[in-house]
């Protein structure tokens, strides 16, 4: 069953909205190899594009589908750096706009201590990405893409959250189809009735929600605490939402649908570099196989197998795969562990 119509007319498959950040990694190639280590004791860094809209964006990109972004981006170097990378990626970067009062793109350090234990350090004081504002928000534009893809991070604070909201009712007047990744960062929040109450307005409006069970419960908090998975599922579809994905980290994931069915997947085994960046390789390749028109549990199996890809890397947005990459992912996967390897 296809659960969401795309209006294949728009020139646009997907306008991404939110958040777009600087990584440093601790160095990992050929010339520097910065082992596992607290993040005190790191020297040298590699930079990246970073951001979970931003990687995502990146992410459907490389699978061929037609992105564009809504964002702010610094007026120095690394707002460059920034356009200039997605220009290259080809994302369309004629709604990226810069900072006019000296904000800046946030800095995310990144501490791999091990395989399984991993943690980030981010630097959001007067942030640019932050300053997005109503008028950053044109109509035309949203009513050229199939969807659009709405960061929570987005709606931490003034005017970013006005906008966000501005960009969903556009969305939903013109029969933009709306996804919304939580995307949950404690920086920013003032407190969790807040999250609950922001998360809420915009869940209520999503064809499609993604996120973690924390995630879920935030956004909960002030309406029903303590829900069941299927109860979260249930009260959301009770709205607009066709597809519920509740993530649960190495223990799998599952999506909802609309007529009362579940599918669930594991994740790919593999050795982690990282334990995030994940998320990001997930939303990609889920989405990608929704566009295709695939079964749900292909898109589980395609978004697992690219989280996994990604958890292996250094980085999350140069490494991110293109379709055939992640395919050959999973033929070989299936070949060593098993053809239901990831399939619940």
């Amino acid at each position: 069953m296809k659960y969401i119509e795309f209006d294949e007319a728009r020139r646009l498959d997907l306008i991404l909205l939110g958040r777009v950040t600087i990584d440093f990694n601790p160095a990992y190639n050929d010339q520097v190899k910065e082992d596992f280590k607290p993040l005190k004791k790191v020297h040298m860094f590699e930079k990246f594009v970073g951001g979970s809209p931003a990687n995502i964006a990146v992410g459907v990109t490389r699978h061929g589908l037609k992105a564009g972004f809504i964002g702010k981006v610094s007026a120095d170097q690394f707002g460059e750096y920034v356009v200039d990378y997605f220009n290259e990626q080809g994302i369309d970067t004629s709604h990226i706009t810069r900072c006019t009062n000296g904000e800046k793109l946030g800095l995310t350090f990144t501490e791999m201590l091990s395989s399984k234990e991993s943690s980030i350090l981010m630097y959001r004081n007067c942030i640019a990405d932050l300053q997005l504002s109503v008028e950053d928000i044109d109509e035309e534009y949203i009513k050229s893409a199939k969807a659009i893809l709405v960061s929570g991070t987005a709606l931490a604070e003034s005017p970013s959250r006005e906008a966000t909201l501005k960009a969903v009712m556009l969305a939903k007047k013109n029969n933009t189809k709306v996804i919304f990744d939580i995307d949950y960062r404690e920086y920013n929040w003032k407190n969790t009735d807040e999250i609950s109450i922001y998360y809420s307005i915009v869940a209520k409006e999503a064809d499609i929600i993604m996120g973690s069970r924390e995630e879920f419960d935030l956004t909960e908090k002030l309406i029903q605490p303590n829900r069941t998975d299927k109860q979260t599922a249930e009260a959301w579809h009770g709205y607009n939402a066709k597809i519920v994905v509740i993530k649960h980290g190495m223990k799998g994931s599952t999506a909802y649908t609309c007529d009362g069915q579940d599918f669930s997947i594991k994740p790919f085994p593999v050795e982690a570099r990282k334990g995030f960046g994940g998320g990001d390789g997930y939303g990609s390749g889920f989405l990608y196989g929704l566009y295709q028109g695939w079964e749900i549990i292909d898109c589980l199996e395609f978004g697992s197998a690219e989280a996994s890809m990604m958890v292996r890397s250094n980085n999350c947005s140069d490494s991110l795969p293109n379709a055939e990459q992640v395919k050959q992912f999973i033929k070989e996967e299936k070949e060593q562990y098993g053809e239901m390897i990831a399939r619940v």
